[in-house]
């Protein structure tokens, strides 16, 4: 199960970074995660300072 960026995101981009497979783009004012590339690590759920991401 991919993960998924509410709309809670702040776009402070702590994320980005977090992911070995580059999945989280900018989208308008925040950030999404592309599904179909989403390894399902986990790791950008645990940088996200305000619980933004989560599994769908």
């Amino acid at each position: 199960m991919a993960y998924k960026i509410s709309d809670a995101c702040l776009a402070c981009g702590a994320c980005v970074d977090t992911c070995p497979v580059s999945t989280i783009v900018e989208d308008g004012e925040k950030y999404k995660i592309l599904a179909d590339k989403c390894t399902d690590c986990g790791a950008c759920a645990g940088s996200c300072p305000v619980e933004a991401i989560s599994q769908e």
